[in-house]
């Protein structure tokens, strides 16, 4: 996410903070570099002379210029700008209405609208404890109300029936119903897309809108079209009344356009991006940490949301009370790598690290994936129940036995016991430097929430 511009910055920034005074050309010249840098992620030209105007005007000023680190504070004057620029500050799900409160979901075919639909009902079931239903109005694209259905029976949310032939406005009065007579906090309506703007759909979500009386009406755009989905926003936002977007695909844009783009030229917020393909990959916008990960300061707080989500409490318990005792074996080593498959695996925990950005190439090179943490945990897994729990009878022969079982080398085998030999011994160190609960129970605790 945003990796291309991130390191563009990182580069202008280094610069800046290596000199112990800047003069005023100094920072034109690296308003100059950063303004090529958010042109050439896509961002739109209109937002990018906005943000370069803005930032300048502080930049320069006597107070930056003759300050003891004036490198730092530009880069903090940058990151307030961006965080502006991005909307400012998280906004929440608006709820407030009599239920059903009633969410439209509009958009163009293949910007991920059934799906983020899905995304939506299962960030409002699990995180808000809401009972819904899903309504597809998309008569017009072959099995779209049938993928919908498909999707409210993974999430164990309830769908609309499905009526041959039934009209969009049809559907939405008949959705309106069964919702209310259900008792549903809240109803989400997926429209049909189209594969381009055209005064027939937009005819159709404004007499769905007029009917349905939605709290919210989110677009669903794709992040990597870059300026088109700028555009199509600003279409739909003159059109229809939209009260904010989904960005979908945010993960794949190494660019960022769209994302600092749209709140500027369309003044209609981000509420959510999609981070990935699975329904729960789905995370509310929140500028100020967009901002954190495209200057690679990291994010922190989505690392210990990620872990709070997916790691059982009482696992997490058990786990903290054996590493204590020191006993950390080859089982609790393979719940630690599955653990953090669960969490986003390899690069979705990296990217949410403070500086990572920095040694990403070399990361890179070093073909550290999830598919090492997949190996290894193949490699645990062919070893006996005995194996597992004492790692010192893991003679030759039975390594060779486990490559063979796993399909891997023996060094990868020897690699692996090298790394769970280290950690074990960092368990141990910890047992005594911690006396009472320890310094890793405390350490996990307040990883997990406690």
């Amino acid at each position: 996410m945003f990796e291309n511009l991130s390191k563009r910055l990182s580069s202008v920034f280094e610069k800046l903070k290596s000199r112990g005074a800047l003069t005023e050309s100094d920072v034109i010249d690296a308003m100059r570099e950063i303004r090529i840098a958010l042109l050439e992620a896509d961002v739109a030209l209109p937002a990018v002379k906005h943000f370069i105007d803005s930032v300048r005007q502080v930049a320069v000023g006597q107070e930056v210029l003759q300050s003891i680190t004036p490198g730092q504070m530009i880069v903090k004057i940058v990151y307030d700008h961006l965080i502006q620029l991005l909307g400012a500050e998280a906004l929440p799900l608006n709820l407030a209405a009599t239920p059903p409160v009633v969410i439209l979901m509009v958009g163009l075919q293949g910007s991920g609208k059934t799906t983020s639909s899905g995304k939506l009902a299962k960030f409002i079931q699990t995180k808000l404890n809401k009972k819904l239903l899903l309504a597809s109005l998309d008569v017009y694209r072959p099995a779209a109300q049938k993928q919908l259905e498909v999707i409210g029976s993974q999430l164990s949310i309830d769908t609309l029936p499905i009526v041959d032939g039934e009209k969009p406005l049809a559907i939405t009065k008949r959705a309106l119903d069964a919702a209310k007579r259900q008792g549903m906090d809240v109803l989400i309506l997926d429209t049909a897309g189209r594969l381009h703007i055209d005064d027939a759909l937009m005819a159709e979500v404004k007499s769905v809108q007029e009917l349905a009386k939605p709290t919210e009406t989110f677009l669903v755009a794709d992040a990597m079209t870059g300026q088109d989905a700028v555009t199509m926003a600003d279409a739909f936002h003159k059109a229809v009344d939209l009260t904010g977007i989904i960005l979908t695909r945010l993960d794949g844009d190494a660019r960022g356009g769209a994302a600092l783009s749209i709140r500027h030229i369309t003044g209609c917020p981000i509420k959510f991006m999609g981070v990935g393909e699975k329904l729960d990959q789905l995370e509310v916008f929140d500028p100020k940490r967009i901002a954190d990960r495209i200057l690679d300061r990291g994010d922190i707080v989505a690392l210990v949301e990620k872990a709070a989500e997916n790691i059982d409490q009482a696992e997490a318990e058990k786990m903290a009370k054996k590493m204590e005792k020191g006993q950390f074996d080859l089982n609790d080593l393979a719940k630690y790598l599955e653990q953090m498959i669960k969490m986003g695996g390899m690069s979705g925990l990296l990217g949410m690290l403070p500086g990572i950005g920095k040694i990403k190439d070399k990361i890179n090179e070093a073909g550290i994936d999830d598919g090492i943490l997949r190996r290894q945990i193949g490699i645990i897994r062919s070893m006996t129940p005995k194996e597992r729990r004492n790692a010192q009878i893991l003679n030759g022969s039975r390594k060779k036995r486990i490559a063979r079982g796993s399909g891997v080398e023996v060094q990868e085998v020897n690699k692996l016991l090298k790394q769970y030999e280290q950690m074990a011994t960092v368990m141990k160190r910890m047992k005594k430097m911690g006396g009472g609960k320890g310094m890793l129970r405390g350490g996990l605790s307040g990883l997990f929430g406690r």
